[in-house]
């Protein structure tokens, strides 16, 4: 298996690591490197509800004989495991037949700790079925698993309609239809286990045994962990993925589309790996034998993290975008189903401030389609509806700014005031008109010298 050449011995324990993790392997992690007593990789299986230890023996080699076997066979009898065991000699060349006979004499006796080989033809076979490019040992991402874009239960402008529900002066049969875009975003789930414990001569300072589990975006560029309401929104939802097909949900969105995983399993395994690492890193303080404090800084290392599984399943972004009169509404989600998580809420904004939050009032204007803020949302003379500031025409009544429509219906008011008695004029200006005798006085005289009563 010429095209592995290149790869170190540990080298290959690695991709070996990744293989049997994407085979559906449990608990998977490399031996101590220094003291592997015949075991490189170990790893649980569970069959017909009994979990089992599997030991793992890597020969970066041409040809593995019966004694590699052989030493195997006796760190399965001493490796410490509650449960069956059975073990695993995997090679990129090939066994020589004593090798392949004193396994199969194993099976044939039901010995208790039987031998799996699997040589360079079988790993090709497996390269084959779970994506391992042969060229480079790498296992690159091969998903066909989405979580649900929209829930099947509801129209898939349901989202949409509901954030609008919450705007004022509009009804649901007034808006049309959004153009809806769905975006497939790659994401993994990864859970590693760190194990790490630090000794000076007083006994043990620090002591790490913690399980992680994040969900990291995963597209081309830098793995960005997602925010903590996205890594719920996927995590609650893995048990429930469905087949990523682009033709089906076109039938249901205006556009597709998908990004592809931008880099390769190994490597997110190794950033995952570089991550914990810095995250456990901290410096301990402890006091010695001879009562002075010292500080430590204790940095896990790389063999003390080991990553147990990399899922990876495709996350929907879905934008649906609502175009009312001079404006577009966007509204962006991560959807899940019915469950979601907003990225962009263009609909609970000002478009003449940008206030945003779903804790304000928003008024639409059936004028121009605009969203307001109270702030710039004001109430037409002549019809008593909302107006907004932005497309108002205005003009000043007993001493007060009246908002309008248009021209023609400032043109309509103008006539109507005109013909007002002078209280009722009064009247436009409730704030003075409602407060002391002296300040309406004041107002109603104002305007008789306004229309040249006086």
């Amino acid at each position: 298996m010429a095209v592995l050449d290149d790869l170190s011995g540990f080298e290959f324990e690695d991709v070996m690591e990744d293989v049997f993790r994407n085979l559906g392997y449990e608990n998977v992690r490399q031996a101590e490197k220094t003291a592997d007593e015949g075991r490189d990789v170990l790893m649980e299986d569970v069959v017909d509800g009994t979990r089992r230890a599997i030991i793992v023996e890597c020969k970066h080699t041409g040809t593995v004989g019966r004694p590699v076997v052989q030493k195997l066979h006796s760190a399965i009898a001493t490796f410490d495991f509650d449960g069956p065991k059975r073990g695993m000699v995997v090679t990129t060349g090939r066994f020589t037949n004593p090798a392949q006979e004193y396994a199969d004499r194993l099976q044939q006796n039901d010995d208790p700790h039987p031998i799996e080989l699997l040589d360079g033809e079988d790993l090709r076979e497996i390269a084959d079925e779970i994506g391992l490019d042969l060229y480079n040992g790498r296992i690159e991402i091969l998903c066909d698993e989405t979580l649900r874009p929209h829930d099947p239960a509801a129209d898939v402008d349901a989202p949409v309609m509901e954030a609008f529900r919450d705007i004022e002066n509009i009804e649901a049969a007034d808006l049309p239809d959004p153009h809806s875009t769905v975006t497939f975003c790659p994401v993994v789930a990864v859970t590693a286990d760190t194990n790490a414990v630090f000794e000076t001569s007083v006994g043990i300072i620090h002591r790490i045994n913690e399980r992680t589990r994040f969900i990291v975006h995963a597209e081309r560029g830098q793995p960005q962990v997602a925010a903590d309401d996205v890594a719920t929104l996927v995590t609650e939802n893995l048990h429930a993925t469905v087949d990523l097909d682009a033709e089906q949900f076109g039938e249901v969105f205006d556009d597709v589309g998908e990004h592809r995983f931008g880099q390769t399993q190994t490597e997110y395994k190794e950033w995952a790996v570089d991550r914990l690492q810095n995250h456990h890193t901290t410096t301990v303080t402890y006091t010695g034998d001879n009562n002075v404090t010292y500080n430590k800084t204790c940095e896990p290392n790389r063999s003390d993290i080991s990553v147990q599984s990399i899922e990876p399943v495709y996350l929907p972004e879905v934008r649906q975008t609502t175009d009312i009169q001079e404006y577009t509404y966007p509204y962006e989600y991560y959807a899940a189903g019915p469950s979601r998580v907003t990225s962009e809420d263009g609909i609970h904004r000002c478009v003449h401030c940008d206030e945003s939050g779903v804790e304000e009032t928003y008024t639409y204007c059936p004028n121009c389609g605009a969203i307001a803020c109270t702030s710039h949302t004001k109430t037409e003379r002549l019809e008593g509806e909302p107006v907004c500031t932005g497309c108002a025409v205005t003009e000043r009544f007993a001493l007060k700014t009246k908002y309008f429509y248009d021209e023609q219906n400032l043109e309509a008011f103008r006539a109507e005031y005109a013909d007002m008695p002078i209280h009722e004029k009064a009247m436009e200006n409730k704030l003075l008109a409602g407060g002391s005798v002296v300040a309406t006085l004041l107002l109603v005289v104002g305007l008789l010298v306004i229309g040249g009563i006086i």
